[in-house]
């Protein structure tokens, strides 16, 4: 069964619940039907927007899921600041990003912090997606299967077969993200065959042919078609441009 593209926007630690209000109405007026039967949408605003954006998109009946971009791996607790899986099912959320390389190098989150949280958001019935990629320096020094392939492992270290095949992986190369340095469609589409690779040796093929794997790197519409035209590319992560509604629409087109 061919896998449904996704194309998330992450919206980062930008717009207010206001503006999420907006940003949302306007996308969901962009996108078109033909589209989104092909292609599953999800917006991730931060957390103080998450329940007003939740509120349009359900009133509204927008093709929309709601993401969140990160949570913590325990379900309560003192944990000054933290929002827990279990609070964010409660908003409808549906896919959690995990692991993000913003949380991984600005944050010090590790891969064991990383499965934890991969692990939480299925518990809590949610879907994460689970990022992976390299910086400039391991990519210069050829280091970049050995590190993708080792975060793959260590963060979806736990996981059923069943949940293997649900969940979304996100191959975000650090240095193609905001440096003018731009990965080319065959670089996302070699790592993310190696991703599925290795979902294979390890978990099986029916794992690995079910799972989705977006590629996130400076994504625009002019590039978007280029890069899902990699047979192991199976949606987008997309950053700054999934803050306008008409350029996120135009890239959800690309992928279609």
């Amino acid at each position: 069964m061919p896998r449904k593209p996704l194309v998330s926007g992450n919206w980062k630690m930008n717009v207010n619940h206001l503006e999420s209000i907006q940003v949302v109405q306007k996308l969901g007026y962009r996108l078109k039907p033909a589209d989104t039967a092909k292609v599953d949408v999800s917006v991730h605003p931060p957390f103080t927007s998450l329940r007003s954006t939740q509120t349009v998109i359900e009133a509204d009946d927008l093709p929309i899921s709601l993401g969140a971009q990160n949570c913590h791996w325990e379900p309560s607790g003192a944990y000054t600041g933290e929002v827990s899986a279990v609070m964010l099912a409660k908003l409808n959320v549906r896919y959690v990003i995990v692991g993000h390389s913003e949380r991984r190098h600005l944050m010090g989150e590790d891969d064991e912090m990383v499965a934890r949280k991969t692990r939480s958001v299925f518990t809590a019935g949610m879907t994460p997606i689970v990022c992976v990629g390299e910086t400039l320096e391991q990519r210069d020094a050829g280091d970049t299967e050995t590190v993708v392939t080792g975060q793959v492992r260590a963060g979806l270290d736990g996981l059923s077969k069943a949940q293997l095949a649900a969940l979304v992986i996100a191959y975000e190369p650090v240095w193609a993200i905001g440096t003018g340095r731009n990965a080319t469609p065959d670089d996302a589409q070699t790592v993310c065959a190696r991703i599925r690779a290795e979902v294979a040796a390890r978990w099986g093929p029916d794992p690995a042919g079910s799972v989705r794997i977006q590629y996130g790197g400076s994504v625009k519409p002019d590039n978007a078609r280029a890069v899902m035209a990699g047979s192991d590319v199976d949606g987008l992560l997309v950053g700054g441009a999934s803050l306008d509604p008409d350029t996120f629409a135009a890239v959800v087109e690309a992928a279609t």
